[in-house]
């Protein structure tokens, strides 16, 4: 068993070493208690609880503490991949919505599994999901001082169950800023991908994860039978050629996790049992 989380780009907001701290021991933390869940639930189970401790933490850049679009609403985006049974799920700006990732797990089992916009918070609504203000007052204060905000991170977790099973999540408040109606990588198949080979989060500018379709080609590259490391260096050597910029991490089924970015400080952790091994 095996658990890797992320939680975007350390650029975002603020660059203190008292963030930098309070996110090693919010990643520490967060990865330690998914790997005690993933002891007794699935992949799949352990991956929206993961990301949803990700979305309650202000620190990152999902569910509470998501950036502000340039008309001033929040909008935010998540999915979840079994890699058993490979269906995918997430919504797409969403709206007023405390955890979009439980919203993506309640359309894990509908034929229509990916919602965008007023469907999804209807859908939320609808399913007892309550009205919820993700904004926080240093969101609010950057906007209203129009920062250029470099935060277009994410938050993601993949994880490898005792079954071999591998899942992947992920969810994002944006980059700040952005026009409303854009759509990030998080809630599509090149930001978010798995089988039972692998498994892959993204972080990062969602328009280069795209263009380069960096989850899909990871993972797709590893269930071929790369390497999860030829297969990164590959995919993010590509990358290069369009100057984007993304990170990602990942676990494969013999338990390799493994991580880069094209821009440094992306923050994870990852966990196994034993080793603790987090961003410094």
């Amino acid at each position: 068993m095996k658990i890797i989380i992320h939680g975007g780009f350390f650029s975002e907001s603020s660059q203190s070493a008292e963030t930098k701290l309070a996110k090693q021991q919010a990643l520490s933390r967060i990865a330690e208690a998914s790997y005690d869940y993933l002891k007794t639930h699935t992949a799949i189970q352990t991956i929206v609880y993961a990301v949803e401790l990700l979305e309650n933490d202000e620190l990152f850049n999902a569910g509470i503490g998501s950036q502000i679009q340039s008309d001033g609403k929040i909008r935010m985006s998540a999915s979840l991949m079994d890699g058993l049974t490979k269906r995918f799920s997430g919504v797409i700006n969403i709206e007023d919505t405390k955890n979009p990732i439980r919203v993506a797990e309640k359309l894990f089992t509908y034929d229509d599994r990916v919602l965008g916009g007023s469907g999804a918070t209807h859908f939320a609504r609808h399913n007892g999901f309550e009205k919820y203000s993700t904004e926080i007052p240093q969101r609010r204060k950057e906007y209203e001082e129009k920062v250029a905000s470099k935060g277009i991170g994410t938050v993601g977790c993949v994880a490898l169950d005792a079954h071999g099973n591998i899942a992947a999540a992920t969810s994002t408040g944006g980059k700040g800023f952005e026009m409303p109606g854009r759509i990030s990588d998080s809630a599509t198949s090149a930001g978010n991908y798995a089988t039972n080979d692998c498994g892959v989060s993204c972080t990062g500018v969602g328009e280069d994860i795209v263009s380069a379709a960096v989850a899909t080609k990871i993972v797709t590259r590893v269930t071929d039978g790369m390497l999860i490391d030829e297969a990164f260096e590959k995919t993010f050597n590509e990358l290069k050629s369009i100057d984007g910029f993304a990170g990602a991490i990942a676990i494969d089924k013999f338990g390799n996790t493994y991580h880069q970015n094209s821009h440094p400080a992306m923050v994870f952790a990852s966990y196994d049992g034993v080793t603790l091994e987090v961003f410094n």
